[in-house]
């Protein structure tokens, strides 16, 4: 009896604002690469993670939440989605189960192609205690598009996540590996540790602040026993500088040393991580700024694996 063929490929992970898209991705890949928080909108770029196996290797795309864009910033994450869904082996689509279905999300699903492969994947099913509820709000994501398959699960707990991975492989195209076996994302490192920063924001500030922030990494000095990293916050008004940076530094402080912790898991060495914070007016519509946080624009070494 011949051995299964290996099988390689790519599969974009699309879906409504905070669905539990990232939370997925870190599921599947079994590292964090993307970070999370229950705010909506906390992925601003396609973000890659590479699951591999002795049978498979799955380079995996998250994308920003499918969304109405307001502003240039919003228009760019939007570019961003579409591009993430051209040309992939299969597309996955993320849905809360423990919401209802509404225009939005039918606004969602046209931006799919109904040519490809497309699974659905009905996320958070642990919030949902009458399991005899998912069935209507599968049919009616079935009604709206021709998904080739469904999978009700929590990402957050793995409950039906190795099925879904099973079904991901099997619905590849036969082939070698893409990346060499221990790669494990494409970010620099200087985009993870602002993407930790800014995940340290959204996890101690609520309201507007965390989505008005953009961090850009001013210096980073590598040493074999310590990384010295140096940040700025920006934000869009002198209030909200106020706020993060709270009575005498304490916030600031706390999303330091939360940040820093992190890092020091992610680096594997001890980090000491220096924050500033500036108010930079409608950094949201400055294209260059925009393309000054982009991570494409970023000098560092890529992780390439989480302990390397």
């Amino acid at each position: 009896m011949s051995a299964e063929p290996h099988r390689a490929g790519f599969v974009s992970i699309a879906g409504r604002p905070n669905a539990g898209k990232s939370t997925l991705l870190n599921a599947l890949v079994g590292e964090k690469v993307a970070i999370t928080a229950h705010q909506a909108q906390t992925t601003r770029t396609s973000i890659q993670g590479v699951l591999t196996t002795p049978q498979a290797q799955v380079v995996f795309i998250d994308t920003p939440g499918i969304h109405k864009s307001d502003t240039l910033f919003n228009k760019r994450m939007m570019d961003t989605v579409r591009g993430a869904l051209q040309d992939r082996d299969l597309v996955i689509y993320v849905a809360d189960a423990t919401k209802r279905v509404t225009e939005e999300d039918e606004h969602a699903l046209s931006a799919l192609n109904k040519s490809g492969q497309t699974f659905l994947v009905l996320n958070k099913i642990d919030k949902v205690s009458d399991k005899r509820l998912l069935l209507p709000v599968l049919e009616r994501y079935n009604q709206l598009f021709p998904f080739t398959e469904a999978f009700p699960l929590a990402a957050r707990t793995g409950e039906g996540l190795e099925l879904l991975k099973q079904a991901i492989v099997k619905s590849l195209p036969e082939g070698p590996a893409i990346f060499p076996n221990d790669y494990l994302t494409d970010q620099p490192a200087r985009f993870m540790a602002a993407e930790i920063i800014r995940e340290a924001i959204l996890e101690n500030l609520r309201d507007e602040v965390p989505h008005a922030t953009a961090i850009l990494v001013d210096t980073w000095e590598e040493k074999p026993k310590l990384v010295k990293i140096a940040a700025t916050i920006h934000v869009e008004r002198t209030g909200q500088k106020a706020i993060l940076i709270g009575a005498q530094g304490l916030m600031l402080k706390k999303i330091g040393t939360a940040a820093r912790l992190e890092l020091e898991r992610l680096l594997d060495r001890k980090v000491f991580l220096s924050l500033f914070v500036k108010v930079k007016p409608n950094w949201r519509e400055d294209p260059s700024f925009l393309n000054a946080v982009d991570w494409r624009s970023m000098v560092g070494s890529e992780v390439r694996s989480p302990k390397e």
